[in-house]
């Protein structure tokens, strides 16, 4: 069952969550590096557990990590690392928190060479899932085949975030994603 199919089965409070998320921003590009950066932690944390629970946390994740901002998650400490580690309102997980960290320092670097991390994501386009599976996990840290996949598919850069059917496919289609060029 797709995504846009399963909101319709849920009750009307998780179809809020999800409706927003689905209809707003899953498969749209992003631009901002801050924002992929925000993406691509939100993914790693959701490795194990539901998409419902880190929609429900989101806000808390933004806080806590300081918006996202990719330059001052680069420079936390290890005192900013056991502040994570003790935030009920995130995913208190020390592989996921020290992945945050690190691929912040990652996309620093990316950026000095390539301008930006959306340069650098779109410099390597179009790749294979496979392909960008093994770039990732050459690149960052904590980055299986599904975050991966799922990173990628919300951001624009492969196809699949929504079925043809479902009317958010055209608003996306209209937005140009990357897996949509010719």
């Amino acid at each position: 069952m797709s995504y846009c199919d399963a909101i319709k089965t849920m009750n009307a409070e998780k179809a809020a969550l999800h409706g927003n998320y689905h209809d707003n921003h899953y498969g749209f590009p992003l631009y901002d590096d801050n924002e992929l950066f925000c993406r691509l932690v939100l993914e790693i944390n959701q490795a194990g557990l539901s998409w419902e629970t880190i929609l429900k946390k989101e806000q808390a994740f933004r806080s806590a990590y300081d918006g996202f901002d990719v330059k001052t998650v680069a420079a936390y400490t290890e005192k900013d690392r056991e502040r994570l580690l003790a935030d009920a309102g995130i995913i208190r997980n020390r592989l996921k928190v020290n992945a945050a960290v690190e691929n912040a320092k990652t996309i620093l670097i990316i950026q000095k060479e390539h301008g930006s991390f959306k340069n650098w994501l779109d410099k390597h386009h179009p790749l294979k899932k496979e392909e960008w599976t093994k770039l990732f996990k050459k690149t960052f840290k904590f980055t299986g085949g599904e975050i991966v996949n799922e990173f990628l598919m919300s951001t624009g850069y492969l196809k699949g975030a929504h079925a043809e059917h479902c009317p958010v496919h055209k608003k996306v289609l209209e937005s140009k994603p990357k897996w949509a060029e010719k």
